[in-house]
Formats: structure tokens, C-alpha cells, sequence
């Protein structure tokens, strides 16, 4: 199905968008995916907060034009799902993880801050945990400190009360 120009431009202006507000793209080769494949992989995506499109390969190249994804126009070419997200571990993990159970998803290039990224640091970057995996373990080494300057703090009564105790027991037994 053949898209006017106004849906082209609609088209473009969303792409364009997206790559505003991203940190990360990864291209990917969807050739070979069943149709519930690719369902699939949109679920997961939305789930994710992945923006996954398939897009002709020149809308996309008008998309990228003036954004930090400059850097991808010479790679649109083939059949690609173009996958953006703020968070770019999520978008790297998203693609890898789907590519390990269904082969003919094949990862090509990403971007990142301006710079292209190959397979194998797309694949890095997946390795890497999430973000909120990242927070947690901030917190969780920030409360450290806290919570063992309070357990210290609570140990001068306790001993206290512990120590009256004591007394009591030693006169009541005399």
C-alpha cells in the first residue's frame, strides 16, 4: 500500500520525533520473521518503551536529518525495523534478547550520542544492566551508611535496657 505525501510527511514528523527524544537507535534486518514473529517483537517493544518501526528506507533517511542520528542515513538500505529509546540498554537488550530465539532477526548497526555503534557493542550494551537495576543498587548502597548509623544509634538503649535487666535478674536472685 502506497502512502500520499501528507502520510509521508505524518510519517517523518513521528520518526523525527522519536530520534529527538531518544539516546539510542538500533537498525535491524527483519527479513525472514513471520508476521507473528514481528508481533511479537512489537509486544515486546511496547512493553520495553522501545519505539520499533518499520519505515522506507528514504522516510527514514528524511527523519534523521539534523538530529544525532546523521550518522545512520548511509545505512538505510534492505528491509529494517528501526528501534529507538531513551534508554538505551533497553533498546540493545530488547533486540538482542529477540535475535537469540528467532534467527533471521539480524542486529546491523546502532547509534548512540552521535557515533555508530557495531554488532558487537550493540551486544555490549545489552550485557549491561537496566537502569533500573542501576538505581536499585544506587539506593541500595546509599541507604548502607544509614541504616547501620541507625542500628548503632538504637544499640546505646538497648544495651542500657539489656544491662538493667541484668541487675534486676542478679537482685532478684540474691
Amino acid at each position: 500500500m502506497s502512502l500520499n505525501i501528507e502520510q509521508k510527511k505524518a510519517v517523518v514528523a513521528e520518526v523525527a520525533e522519536q530520534f529527538k527524544a531518544a539516546q539510542a537507535a538500533v537498525l535491524a534486518e527483519y527479513r525472514g520473521l513471520s508476521v507473528a514473529q514481528m508481533t511479537e517483537l512489537r509486544k515486546k517493544a511496547r512493553q520495553s518503551q522501545v519505539y520499533l518501526r518499520v519505515v522506507k528506507n528514504t522516510l527514514a533517511e528524511r527523519a534523521v536529518e539534523g538530529s544525532t542520528f546523521e550518522v545512520l542515513r548511509e545505512q538505510f538500505s534492505g528491509p529494517l525495523a528501526l528501534a529507538i529509546s531513551k534508554d538505551p540498554v533497553a533498546v540493545a537488550k530488547l533486540l538482542s534478547e529477540f535475535a537469540k530465539d528467532n534467527e533471521p532477526l539480524k542486529i546491523r548497526i546502532g547509534a548512540m550520542s552521535g557515533k555508530l555503534m557495531s554488532l558487537d557493542q550493540v551486544q555490549a550494551l545489552a550485557k549491561l544492566p537496566s537502569r533500573e537495576q542501576l538505581l536499585a543498587t544506587l539506593v541500595g548502597t546509599l541507604q548502607a551508611p544509614i541504616t547501620k548509623f541507625v542500628r548503632t544509634l538504637n544499640e546505646v538503649p538497648a544495651k542500657f535496657v539489656r544491662t538493667l535487666a541484668a541487675v534486676r535478674d542478679a537482685k532478684g536472685a540474691s
